[in-house]
């Protein structure tokens, strides 16, 4: 095991922690016990006590098990904006003994029916905006119900910010016997069965793209979760005291776990935001005087460069870090000298339900994943021998440690070759290739297969080709990632279109067509029409040659 970062560990904390064999309804009684009538949330001028979110935490519970029938086991679907319902739907389906199955809600309609069947998905937990996605699934998949949550429910008429419109919307009323009003649930007040919660449950099913372009659920029983929320709580120094801006989205692992789980572990306060906006995200530090915000650089780089942001007080922030994108330094220097903190970058993937590295808060190294986490083994090894590697030798990272995923739901292949064996241990293979510098910190240096990071979310051609060859006029597609000064990568598309289509259609109708596709954070930004695509003699489209070309046109290497 690697321990060239020792050194740099931080002083106050152990190198090895305990995992709770406690569940994650656990935490939140626990937390209540203590401080019942602390500020859980606080939601666009609106606060709800740790006791109160626990009362409709439980009420809801009562309605799945009671009224849908919820089983211990059952996989939910939890389909919605970062709102209270979304965590009280969370920690409401666990206390059913049910299994999160948390969607991005960006995904359309034909995205959405692949989890639904995939996880035999009968009953979802849905804001009322995305209604429109879920209501065709009704009768072509296994979903038979579903709850219906409006925000404004949850939200005040004396709020300190705009409300976002998803937030604003009254909520509306449907003559739709499959489809239940959230208020309603809650009115029944339904006590939920007796808990019989195990630590090896499975918790949650969040979904990431395989190598192939097709999502797969990654099994991550209440164990792995609680090794990361504990490890998060001790790394970032999270107090009963603290307040924690949560803006990255709930369905993601970061957020889950930084912004949601770990506040509730600590019975920190939240203060939720459903829709990113950097004027409001600065007043409500201001207003609440946050002390943590987890984010992604992207956001970061926004909100520093608000030109009205001196007009605000952020001197309550003490503890900024994030992932999924590194932050140049030249921002990372900026934040320092606005707020005298350091920038902390992490590494982590769904597989791991977040971190596996972090970087010392007290001595950072910009652009660098940081250093393996509590109790993990990370190396970096040759991808094709498996052969370990040594410092600033470039390879595949590999990590053994108590966060890592059970395995792929229903798709024993593709765990099995998720991993690897050295010296008696089972590694999962990142698929990321990075390399190790002599102080045990660990840096990426470019992706093992085709991944585009666009701000921080995960990309995969192969999805996005196989969506663009719906439309009539595409006879071919190749999707490769771009450089874009502000996601790091954009998503471009270089289509060959059938002779007929020649002249009579033009690429803004090809981005415009596959915004309908496809979430928002997937389709093409650009679309480049060709004559033809290269190809290797075997058939296979040379999609690195066509990204080469848009690196050098953009002045960097491909492997920047």
């Amino acid at each position: 095991m690697n321990t060239r970062h020792y050194p740099y560990w931080p002083k106050r904390l152990s190198k090895t922690l305990a995992v709770p064999e406690t569940t994650l309804v656990d935490h939140l009684e626990t937390t209540v016990k203590r401080y019942p009538n602390r500020p859980a949330l606080y939601y666009y001028g609106a606060a709800y006590s740790y006791k109160q979110l626990l009362d409709d935490v439980n009420a809801l519970a009562g309605y799945l098990q009671q009224t849908l029938s919820v089983k211990p086991g059952d996989r939910v679907l939890l389909y919605m904006q970062n709102s209270p319902q979304f965590i009280i739907s969370y920690y409401a389906i666990l206390r059913a003994e049910a299994i999160v199955v948390p969607i991005n809600p960006m995904n359309t309609s034909e995205e959405l029916s692949f989890y639904v069947n995939d996880c035999d998905t009968k009953v979802g937990l849905v804001g009322q905006e995305l209604l429109d996605n879920v209501v065709p699934l009704f009768g072509r998949t296994p979903l038979e119900h579903v709850i219906a949550a409006a925000y404004s429910n949850y939200a005040s008429a004396e709020s300190p910010v705009a409300l976002p419109a998803e937030v604003a919307a009254p909520r509306r009323g449907w003559r739709d016997e499959r489809i239940r009003l959230w208020t309603d649930c809650l009115a029944a007040q339904l006590p939920p069965l007796p808990y019989h919660g195990h630590v090896d449950d499975i918790a949650v099913l969040p979904y990431t793209s395989g190598t192939t372009g097709v999502p797969k659920g990654c099994i991550h029983p209440h164990r792995t979760v609680n090794a990361n929320i504990v490890g998060a709580y001790h790394w970032g120094d999270v107090t009963s005291d603290s307040v924690a801006l949560a803006t990255l989205p709930f369905f993601h692992v970061t957020g889950m776990v930084h912004s949601m789980h770990t506040p509730i572990f600590a019975g920190a306060a939240i203060v939720l935001m459903t829709r990113w906006d950097r004027d409001a995200a600065a007043r409500l530090i201001e207003l609440y005087r946050c002390t943590h915000w987890v984010n992604i650089s992207t956001m970061l780089i926004d909100f520093l460069a608000n030109p009205a942001l001196d007009r605000y007080d952020i001197s309550s922030l003490s503890s900024i870090s994030g992932g999924g994108a590194a932050l140049p330094e030249a921002v990372g220097e900026k934040l320092f000298e606005l707020t005298g903190v350091r920038y902390f970058e992490g590494y982590g993937l769904t597989e791991t339900i977040s971190q596996t590295h972090f970087n010392p808060p007290d001595r950072p190294k910009l652009q660098c994943l940081g250093v393996p986490a509590f109790d993990v083994d990370a190396r970096i090894i040759d991808p094709a021998t498996g052969r370990e590697l040594g410092v600033g030798e470039i390879g595949e990272i590999v990590v053994h440690g108590p966060q890592v995923f059970r395995g792929y739901y229903r798709r024993e292949k593709e765990t099995e070759e998720a991993f690897i064996e050295l010296d008696g241990k089972r590694f999962f293979r990142t698929g990321d290739i990075g390399r190790m510098d002599e102080e045990g910190y660990f840096f990426i240096v470019d992706r093992v297969k085709r991944m585009i990071n666009a701000s921080g979310y995960k990309v995969w051609p192969t999805e996005v080709e196989s969506l663009l060859y719906k439309h009539p006029a595409v006879q071919q597609a190749c999707v490769v990632g771009v450089p874009d000064p502000r996601r790091g990568e954009t998503v471009k598309a270089f289509i060959v279109l059938h002779d007929e289509y020649v002249g009579n259609v033009t690429e803004e109708e090809i981005i415009e067509w596959a915004k309908t596709q496809m979430a928002a954070y997937k389709y093409p930004r650009l679309v480049e029409f060709r004559r033809s695509l290269p190809m290797t003699s075997s058939g296979k489209l040379l999609w690195r040659k066509l990204q080469e070309e848009e690196y050098e046109k953009a002045g960097k290497g491909a492997n920047a």
